[in-house]
């Protein structure tokens, strides 16, 4: 497939607000040996987009640049079509629909990308849109908790309305665990249909009080804290989230329950993207997990997407349209 020598890319040089962010011709990427070439059609603005943007927090920096960022371009969700092969890769085709995600290096806020195909890449059924394939990072950061479930486990999703917090609804009912999902007003009927076998609306009820106790309590919006969610632990309960807490609580405590040698606090880092990418697909052909999305931009609105994403405010995923 013959491309022009540049491609639209959204660049940043320096850390800071959505108006650091702007849209550049860059040079075409090349595939290395083992790698593909993805031609975008859909990415996504994630929280962690939006905070590498700032580099929030600053220790962050140790990977991400301590003066200037060391990557131009964000973007780890990406869906599209294999456009070129690398030598030596086997499993995919020119022409191929995929899926995946770009967690090292990122750069899916473009029109292409090269991924090793060895990698968080995998195949999207023929009936799923590019749009309502980039369900992979919010995912994937829900599986690490979701995935310390064993069926017949009851557990309690706060945030059950974002990205996350969706998906690791979805998740813990594959796993056949009973689900608590505690969400606002506007999203109880969200949490219902995505299978969740109690909704709690915080808004008009407090979560901490409802009766009940959990094998795992997950903090998918890193709102709460292990203190709030104590009392629904039963005696083995985990509490987890997938934030510093406030006031860095859930850092605080996990370096004290580290010392101790409880496991009863965890903030899981998620691992073997390629891996869970392949899992993800296989669900996704079979509707056992669907992504919920909250509005998309154009490639040229994408500072006004960082913006509302920064708002804390979305359902789900914010889409980016690039072809």
């Amino acid at each position: 497939m013959n491309v022009s020598a540049t491609m639209k890319a959204v660049v940043f040089d320096r850390y800071g607000p959505p108006e650091s962010l702007s849209l550049d011709s860059v040079p075409v990427p090349h595939p290395a040996t083992g790698e593909v070439r993805v031609r975008v059609y859909a990415t996504t603005v994630t929280r962690t987009d939006t905070a590498t943007l700032r580099a929030h927090p600053f220790f962050a920096r140790a990977m991400t640049g301590i003066l200037r960022p060391k990557m131009r371009t964000l973007g780890m969700d990406f869906a599209g079509v294999v456009d070129v092969l690398g030598e030596g890769v086997t499993g995919f085709n020119i022409g191929d629909r995929v899926f995946g995600l770009s967690p090292d290096v990122f750069g899916a806020h473009a029109e292409y990308l090269c991924v090793p195909a060895d990698g968080a890449i995998a195949h999207i059924a023929d009936e799923i849109p590019f749009e309502e394939a980039v369900t992979a990072e919010g995912a994937w950061y829900a599986n690490s908790t979701t995935k310390l479930l064993s069926k017949g486990q009851r557990c309690l999703i706060y945030g059950a309305s974002g990205a996350i917090g969706t998906s690791a609804v979805q998740l813990a009912k594959t796993q056949g665990a009973h689900v608590t999902a505690v969400v606002g007003t506007r999203h109880l009927e969200l949490a219902e249909k995505l299978g969740a076998d109690r909704v709690v609306n915080y808004k008009t009820e407090d979560f901490t009080a409802i009766g009940e106790t959990f094998d795992l309590v997950f903090d998918a919006v890193g709102k709460t804290s292990w203190f709030a969610c104590r009392p629904l632990l039963n005696k083995s309960g985990i509490f987890a989230a997938t934030d510093l807490g406030p006031g860095w609580s859930n850092v605080f405590l996990g370096t004290w329950f580290g010392i101790t040698g409880s496991k009863r606090l965890r903030i899981p880092f998620p691992e073997d993207a390629p891996a869970f990418v392949r899992q993800l697909a296989a669900l996704m052909a079979k509707g056992k997990l669907k992504g919920v999305f909250d509005r998309s931009y154009d490639i040229e609105d994408i500072v006004e997407a960082f913006r509302y994403v920064e708002t804390g405010q979305k359902t789900g995923v914010v889409v980016i349209r690039i072809q």
